[in-house]
C-alpha cells in the first residue's frame, strides 16, 4: 500500500441506495452463504487491517455466521502479510487485530484461519537494501513490492492452491479506488465464470471474489460504523487511525463533492520513497503528540528518498549517485548508449554502513525515548542483521566485518549475533595496515581485498575448483586505475559498438539503447 492520501471520489453514487442499507446488506450475506455452500474450494481473504479488507472479512464473517455450525465446514484462510517494515502504529493494530480474530474464531465455532506473513529474509527491505546496496525504490528500479508483498502472500495461496487443487481469493478491491483499479475489475468481470467469481490472471487455480467492489468510500465507512466488528476489534478505532493519518485530522460528512472523504489516507511501509512525501506518518505525528517518537522514521525515510540528496542533476530519479558504485554488482561498468551518463550500480560500503548506523540510531532513540508501548519496537531483526553481515563478508568480502562494531557503538550493547568462520575476517588490525600500505588507491585496497577472501574461502571449503575462475572475475572487477579510467573505457567499449553497428548493419549484441540500459535493475 503506498503512504499517499488522495481526494476520495465522492460524487460516487451509494451502493445502498436502490435497496436500502440493511436490505443491501442481507443480500450480500445471502450471496456469501451461497457461494461459501456451493462446493469444497477453500476461501482465502486478504486482511491487511485497513477499511477495505476489514469490510470485507465483516461481511463474510457475518454471512458465515449466519449458518448452522455444523455447514461451517470449509476453512476460510485469513492472510495478512507484514513487510517487516510497516507503519508501526498500523502493524501494531493488524497484531492485535489477527490475535482478536483468533480468539473469536475459536469460541465462536468459526472456520477462520488467521495468518500474518513475513517475506523471507533474504526478501526483506534491509537486507536488500543495506546488505547488497539496492538503491531505495523507485519507478525505474521498484524492488520491493514484489519481494515484501507479492511473494509471501503467492506462496500460501498457492500452497493452498496445491493442496486443494484451487481456491477462491476475497478480495477488498473496489471501482472506487482508482481508475486504474476500475479498468482491472471491469475486465474481470467480462470473464467471469459463474456468479461473481472471476479467473485470477496470475495465479492458477484461483478465483476472485470481490464482494464490495462496487461500494463507495463513503458505503465502507457507513457500514463499518453501523455494523459492530465480529471478532471484537473497534471500527471506531480504526476510524481514529484514518482521522489520525488525514491532514487536518478530521472525518468529515461528505454533503458535495467538493468535500474530501475521512479514510481514503492510504497506509504502507514507512520507508516507501515511491512517492514524493508520507503523507500518512506526517499527519499522525502533528495531529497526536504521543506519536511524535515516529519523527527519527520519517527523518531517515526521508534520507533515503533519493530526490532529496540531490547531487545538482536535474533527474530526480538519479539524485544519489553520489552514494552508489559505478560498477554494477556483477563489475560490469555501464553507460547508456549516448554515453553521456553512467549507469550507477549498488550503494557503496560507506553508504550501507551510513544506513545501517541511521536505522540502529532510530531504533536505539524510541526504545529509550518513546512511550512504553513502543520500547520493545524493533526496526531490524537480528535475522536480518545476521544475513547482511554474511552479505558484507562473504559475498561482498568486506574482510573488516563492521557490522558488530557498528552496532555496539549505535545502540551501547554487545552484537547479539552469532561469530563468523574467522578464516572469513582478518581483523581490524590487519584490514588498517593493508589500508595504510594502499593509501588512497582504494581500487587497490579493494583488489587485494578481495584477492585475500576469495582465497580464504576456498580454504575453508576444502575445494579449489572455480578459484581461478573468481580470481579472474575479482581481476575484472578492480583493474581500472579509477573511476575516470573505468568510464572512459566503458565509453570506448560502447563507441567501438557503435561503429561495429554502423559497419555491419545490425544491433550490437546485448542491445544498447536508451531504454534498456537507463534501466535501473543492478546486474
Amino acid at each position: 500500500m503506498s503512504a499517499t492520501a488522495k481526494p476520495a471520489p465522492s460524487a460516487q453514487a451509494s451502493a445502498f441506495k436502490p435497496q436500502g442499507f440493511k436490505t443491501t446488506i442481507d443480500a450480500l450475506c445471502a450471496e456469501i452463504r451461497e457461494l461459501y455452500l456451493a462446493d469444497e474450494v477453500p476461501w482465502i481473504i486478504g486482511y491487511s487491517g485497513g477499511k477495505d479488507s476489514t469490510a470485507t472479512l465483516q461481511l463474510v464473517w457475518m454471512a458465515i455466521a449466519g449458518l448452522p455450525v455444523e455447514q461451517r465446514k470449509k476453512t476460510v484462510h485469513v492472510i495478512s502479510t507484514d513487510t517487516l517494515v510497516e507503519n508501526p502504529v498500523v502493524s501494531a493494530w493488524v497484531g492485535r487485530s489477527i490475535a482478536s480474530m483468533k480468539k473469536a474464531a475459536g469460541e465462536m465455532k468459526m472456520p477462520i484461519h488467521a495468518r500474518l506473513l513475513h517475506p523471507r529474509v533474504e526478501e526483506t527491505f534491509w537486507v536488500n537494501l543495506i546488505g547488497k546496496g539496492y538503491p531505495a525504490p523507485r519507478h525505474k528500479f521498484r524492488w520491493c513490492t514484489e519481494r515484501l508483498k507479492i511473494k509471501p502472500s503467492n506462496r500460501y495461496i498457492n500452497d493452498v492452491v496445491t493442496k486443494n487443487g484451487e481456491a477462491i481469493l476475497c478480495l477488498g478491491a473496489r471501482k472506487a479506488e482508482s481508475a486504474a483499479r476500475a479498468k482491472v475489475l471491469e475486465k474481470n468481470q467480462k470473464y467471469r465464470v459463474r456468479d461473481r467469481l472471476s479467473p485470477s490472471a496470475t495465479l492458477p487455480g484461483c478465483s476472485i471474489y470481490t464482494p464490495i467492489e462496487a461500494w463507495s468510500n463513503d458505503d465502507v465507512w457507513f457500514f463499518l460504523t453501523q455494523s459492530p466488528n465480529p471478532w471484537g476489534h473497534s471500527n471506531r478505532d480504526l476510524l481514529g487511525m484514518y482521522a489520525g493519518a488525514s491532514a487536518d485530522g478530521e472525518c468529515p460528512l461528505v454533503v458535495d463533492t467538493s468535500t474530501p472523504s475521512c479514510g481514503d489516507s492510504r497506509f504502507g511501509c514507512w520507508v516507501c520513497t515511491l512517492v514524493e512525501k508520507d503523507k500518512s506518518m506526517t499527519a499522525m505525528i502533528q495531529n497526536d503528540q504521543e506519536k511524535e517518537w515516529m519523527l527519527p522514521l520519517l527523518d531517515l525515510r526521508n534520507a533515503l528518498d533519493f530526490r532529496s540528496n540531490t547531487d545538482g542533476g536535474p533527474d530526480q530519479e538519479n539524485n544519489d549517485h553520489h552514494l552508489r558504485d559505478f560498477r554494477r554488482m556483477s563489475g560490469v561498468v555501464n553507460v547508456m548508449s549516448s554515453g553521456a551518463k553512467a549507469i550507477p550500480g549498488p550503494y557503496t560500503q560507506e553508504a550501507r554502513e551510513t544506513w545501517l548506523r541511521k536505522l540502529l540510531k532510530a531504533q536505539t532513540w524510541i526504545r529509550r525515548n518513546g512511550p512504553k508501548d513502543v520500547r520493545n519496537i524493533t526496526l531490524i531483526t537480528l535475522e536480518e542483521l545476521q544475513e547482511i553481515r554474511r552479505i558484507w563478508v562473504v559475498d561482498k568480502h568486506e574482510m573488516e566485518d563492521v557490522l558488530p562494531r557498528i552496532y555496539r557503538e549505535e545502540t551501547g550493547e554487545p552484537y547479539p549475533g552469532k561469530p563468523l568462520d574467522d578464516n572469513l575476517v582478518l581483523g581490524a588490525e590487519q584490514m588498517q595496515t593493508l589500508g595504510e600500505l594502499c593509501g588512497d588507491d582504494r581500487l587497490h585496497y579493494e583488489l587485494t581485498r578481495e584477492l585475500l577472501s576469495v582465497t580464504n574461502q576456498q580454504r575453508s571449503s576444502g575445494r579449489r575448483s572455480g578459484l581461478f575462475d573468481q580470481l579472474e572475475k575479482t581481476f575484472g572487477k578492480h583493474f581500472y586505475d579509477d573511476k575516470a579510467d573505468a568510464l572512459d573505457r566503458a565509453k570506448r567499449l560502447l563507441a567501438d559498438r557503435t561503429r561495429a553497428k554502423d559497419r555491419s548493419g545490425a544491433v550490437a549484441e546485448g542491445g544498447s539503447d536508451d531504454a534498456s540500459l537507463a534501466g535501473e535493475v543492478i546486474a
